[in-house]
């Protein structure tokens, strides 16, 4: 079981997740560059897009000899799946996907429009308004929203990425990805075509209130993937924080089936 994790966390979101999976599946939670305890280069030394991150972890996998897994992805995590699986499409036997997105209906365009703004033009205004993306309210924001009970979240989850992001340079390392999240959404005829060519069986579990990636980025994996089981679950964008047991429930259920 491979996850990737999403903007701005780390494997750290997986904390609780790998144990309870881990009695039956090898369970691999990489930090992307520029994450938690991964090499965290400039953006001088680094180029930081969605391919190269999908590139160091394609030989991550060839060096701890994963050849076959299920993939859960989640926000970041996604793009850099869909790459894997383009890539190597047999290697990948099933996916789980939590509130990542691989269709347009799943933007939130008030979330949305400043990043498509940078990415067409990193201007100094359109950089100033994606800034505070960076800061405490933001992040905190991320894990809260849509949460019926935000008293169920841990606060270490805001801390502890507010801490890695407040690392020297890390500010353009997420400018630089922000900007490159417009070469996602150019993939996804491709991954399209290969959910309907491989028929891989899809979970894709969400949280209902997410405000980043809506509900209707779920449902949409249905039209390339007929059979896809759909969970929305009452819950916002870091679903694991607060509702972990009905996830873990569903991915038991699930991958049992096949």
């Amino acid at each position: 079981m491979l996850l990737l994790h999403g903007y701005p966390t780390s494997s750290h979101m997986f904390r609780h997740l790998i144990p309870a999976l881990a009695d039956r599946y090898r369970v691999i939670a990489p930090d992307h560059i520029g994450f938690g305890r991964s090499s965290a280069p400039s953006v001088d030394e680094f180029e930081y897009t969605f391919d190269a991150l999908a590139r160091v972890t394609r030989g991550f996998l060839e060096a701890v000899g994963v050849e076959k897994y299920t993939v859960y992805t989640q926000d970041y995590g996604a793009p850099i799946a869909w790459r894997l699986a383009l890539g190597t499409p047999d290697a990948v036997e099933g996916v789980i996907s939590q509130n990542g997105n691989a269709y347009e209906e799943g933007f939130v365009p008030e979330f949305w429009e400043p990043i498509w703004a940078y990415g067409e033009n990193n201007s100094p205004e359109n950089e100033a308004a994606l800034r505070p993306a960076l800061e405490r309210e933001a992040v905190q924001w991320q894990y809260l929203h849509g949460v019926p009970e935000p008293s169920r979240v841990d606060p270490d989850a805001w801390e502890h990425d507010l801490a890695l992001l407040a690392r020297p340079g890390n500010d353009r390392v997420q400018l630089a990805l922000f900007a490159d999240y417009r070469t996602n959404r150019e993939l996804y005829p491709q991954v399209h075509e290969w959910l309907r060519s491989s028929q891989v069986p899809v979970l894709a579990i969400w949280g209902r209130n997410d405000e980043i990636f809506g509900p209707a980025g779920a449902e949409a994996f249905r039209r390339d993937s007929p059979d896809a089981r759909i969970e929305l679950i009452d819950g916002g964008h870091f679903l694991l924080e607060s509702n972990l047991d009905d996830v873990v429930s569903a991915i038991r259920d699930w991958r049992a089936s096949f």
